[in-house]
């Protein structure tokens, strides 16, 4: 099996960790194959979109969703690293409102599922952390939302070192739970 996929704090959110094959040369390892996805996670996925962004240290990038074409997310990272979150906004799920959180880098390839109806963010922990991701829907201006990232209620223990992140605008204003706009 090319990776393998574990659960997190929230079940629905997967951890997949790719084998690398390596030598005296370097490595190689197959970051998606569809099929290998599905045996891995049961989750069968059709992505439409890639994206990559740079990030200083840091940099808090969310908590984004988009609360019409909700976007299943396949992050990883390929230089640096991030502490990389994902909250529940299902008000039907028993987790509603809980998160989890997991170190993502270069260096142990992690990837992250993250699936429709979850907002996701992330803190670069170093300088230049590049972030890719796939998506399972296309980006739509007008339904983006952002979630309150040091919203109490969440409790996200971001590694923040002493940093004061550095945020978006969109960012830094956005609701709290209690008056974020959420899936049923």
């Amino acid at each position: 099996m090319p990776y393998t996929a574990t659960p997190t704090a929230l079940p629905e959110v997967l951890v997949l960790e790719p084998k690398a094959y390596g030598d005296a040369r370097g490595w190689f390892f197959e970051s998606y194959n569809r099929r290998d996805f599905a045996t891995a996670t049961g989750i069968d996925v059709e992505f439409v979109q890639d994206n990559h962004s740079r990030s200083a240290l840091g940099v808090l990038r969310g908590l984004h969703y988009q609360i019409r074409h909700p976007q299943g997310k396949l992050v990883r990272v390929v230089a640096g690293r991030v502490w990389d979150v994902a909250v529940d906004l299902r008000r039907s799920s028993p987790r509603f409102g809980q998160w989890a959180g997991v170190e993502l880098s270069a260096e142990n390839r992690r990837q992250l599922w993250i699936p429709p109806g979850f907002a996701h963010g992330f803190l670069s922990l170093s300088e230049g952390a590049e972030f890719l991701y796939k998506t399972t829907d296309y980006w739509f201006a007008e339904h983006e939302r952002s979630l309150l990232w040091n919203d109490p209620r969440l409790g996200i223990a971001w590694p923040l070192q002493g940093l004061q992140p550095a945020l978006a605008a969109k960012d830094a204003a956005a609701p709290a739970l209690e008056r974020a706009e959420c899936f049923d």
